[in-house]
């Protein structure tokens, strides 16, 4: 449940739409989170001043929080979860959308799969993009890393299992 003190980036979440599907039994959420802008100063003041040399003085990267929108499908009956979720701040700009799936492994019931994919596109900065895009997705991926040891690690706290080394 976020936030939480595991991940500080996460500053709040808010639910916008919760609803259940009541011939599926689909429990629908859409969460806007709020996150702390991570992209490092120095790339900050690069694309300013690459912005700047154009004759445009943009602040594109100069803003204190990020918003994401997240959407998610849980499916108690198939014991499955589908989560998608993309990026609000510098929509003109950047492209970033990811999707998750949750569900029972078909090896053992009592475990689950966790399959992910990501697309990240950044235009209007020149060769920066590049440099912009590595960062986005070396951040991403060690998110999702961060994010599958703290849901263990709460899982192991609720339930009390010891987890699979």
């Amino acid at each position: 449940m976020y936030p939480n003190p595991m991940d500080k980036n996460v500053i709040s979440v808010k639910i916008m739409e919760e609803k259940r599907d009541e011939s599926t039994g689909i429990i629908y959420r859409k969460r806007i989170a709020i996150c702390q802008n991570v992209v490092p100063e120095i790339l900050r003041k690069s694309l300013s001043t690459l912005v700047i040399l154009y004759w445009k003085k943009v602040s594109i990267l100069k803003v204190p929080n990020i918003q994401l929108e997240e959407e998610s499908w849980l499916n108690h009956q198939e014991r499955n979860m589908a989560i998608r979720s993309h990026c609000l701040t510098w929509t003109q700009y950047a492209s970033m959308k990811e999707e998750s799936v949750f569900r029972e492994s078909m090896e053992n019931p009592n475990w689950t799969e966790f399959i992910q994919r990501g697309r990240i596109s950044i235009t209007g900065a020149g060769f920066l993009n590049c440099i912009l895009e590595t960062f986005a997705s070396t951040f991403l991926r060690q998110g999702a890393q961060k994010g599958i040891r703290i849901m263990e690690m709460l899982l192991k706290e609720q339930c009390g299992a010891p987890l699979a080394e």
